[in-house]
């Protein structure tokens, strides 16, 4: 099903990523753009009214980029899996397959266009930007908005598997019967089991799956709306990377974004932690297993 977009003109911008790829990163500097509307973790949190985001922009704008950070009460944008759940569906929020054009039923796809129509409008921003990591849903999201764009943010699959061993949440201890990504394929399997049940390998064979969900995703997507940005990049140079997600998203880099941006510290620090974090055997087997889809976007 594919409906026409809605939302008073509004542009709908998806950033998307596997996890722990730095898209939070992108999501927050992208939201401190006077044209851009967002779903806020107060939103999500608590069962707000639609009218109560019409403040996310110019609230938000005005915080210093400390009171937004993770790991403490803050306020900022969200990918809002409790409101998404709530307000359209629970399987927005944790599928076990990534989602495509298939599985927008008209129930289903009336309530998705609705949740971000209405807050668009209630908004009144040209833009209206939502993030959403693990699975792309790229598939799913033009069957609802054809015109869509997304910015796809990588990150080197080595340090992406390294962040996950280190997060509390991360549910690949438990193997791949007790996680959200439903079970290995039979491929993955086997590497799984060659490596003895590595979980250092468990979690490099997740972001050699969801890498491929999204490879998968982006050949039914028109090239003009699909940006794959490396966050190893955005690092490195912050200002030409968002200069070219600005221009992407048809936004001028205007003074209060200036004055946005300048508000965010960019580090390049963690790019090779998972050297420093792994075994060197663990390092060895990761760029081993990983070596396709790492060459593929320019990783040594």
């Amino acid at each position: 099903m594919a409906t026409p977009d809605a939302g008073d003109g509004s542009r709908f911008v998806f950033v998307l990523g596997t996890g722990r790829c730095g898209s939070t990163l992108v999501e927050e500097v992208l939201c401190r753009h006077a044209s851009v509307g967002f779903v806020s973790n107060l939103e999500d949190r608590f069962n707000l009214p639609v009218s109560a985001g019409r403040w996310n922009g110019s609230l938000y704008r005005r915080l210093p980029a400390s009171v937004t950070q993770k790991s403490r009460i803050r306020y900022a944008p969200s990918e809002a899996y409790r409101v998404l759940s709530r307000e359209v569906s629970p399987l927005l929020a944790s599928p076990l397959r990534d989602l495509v054009a298939d599985d927008v039923t008209p129930w289903l796809g009336s309530r998705f266009q609705n949740f971000f129509d209405e807050r668009a409008r209630a908004q009144h921003t040209e833009t209206f930007l939502h993030k959403f990591t693990g699975w792309p849903r790229a598939g799913f999201i033009r069957g609802v908005f054809p015109s869509a764009r997304f910015i796809h943010i990588v990150r080197d699959g080595r340090a992406v598997a390294n962040s996950w061993l280190q997060m509390p949440w991360w549910l690949g201890f438990e193997g791949p019967d007790h996680w959200q990504w439903g079970p290995l394929p039979d491929d993955l399997a086997a590497e799984w089991d060659a490596s003895g049940r590595s979980f250092v390998v468990l979690a490099g064979l997740l972001w050699k799956l969801l890498i491929g969900a999204f490879d998968s995703a982006r050949t039914l997507i028109p090239a003009a709306d699909w940006l794959e940005i490396r966050y190893e990049d955005v690092a490195a140079n912050p200002r030409t990377a968002f200069a070219k997600m600005l221009e992407f998203c048809g936004l001028p880099w205007d003074a209060e974004f200036e004055r946005g941006f300048e508000r965010h510290t960019f580090t390049a620090s963690r790019s090779d932690a998972f050297r420093r974090d792994l075994g060197t055997d663990d390092v060895d087997r990761l760029s081993r297993i990983l070596a396709s889809p790492l060459a593929a976007r320019r990783y040594k």
